[in-house]
């Protein structure tokens, strides 16, 4: 019903800036949260940076600072924007969101993932 798919990994030397896009496609009715993820290699998953609905925006220690989320012009889409990038950065990065469907009178909230996109800092 619905997909979400990241796009704009890739690989840049330390202190540079990449934007991760995320796009929902879908019978969306309302998005109540966007987050991006990511893990590296041997490691576990970490929340990077999270949106609500009303704008309110939050994000890890680690990335504070110099990773900003925020929507795109077009609608259910948001960006990931990193920079100042470190090489401990670099895992793959997941956008996950919050989604309601709706399906006739019912409404209900579901919880997606996008496939991951790469991001490599080299140093």
């Amino acid at each position: 019903q619905v997909q979400l798919v990241e796009s704009g990994g890739g690989l840049v030397q330390a202190g540079g800036s990449l934007r991760l896009s995320c796009a929902a496609s879908g019978s969306i009715f309302s998005t109540n949260r966007v987050a991006w993820h990511r893990q590296a290699p041997g490691k576990q998953r970490e929340l990077v940076a999270t949106i609500l609905s009303g704008g309110i925006t939050n994000y890890a220690d680690s990335v504070k600072g110099r990773f900003t989320i925020l929507r795109g012009s077009a609608k259910n889409s948001w960006y990931l924007q990193m920079n100042s990038l470190k090489p401990e950065d670099t895992a793959v990065y997941y956008c996950n969101a919050l989604i309601v469907v709706a399906s006739g009178w019912v409404k209900r909230e579901y919880d997606y993932w996008g496939q991951g996109t790469q991001v490599t800092v080299s140093s």
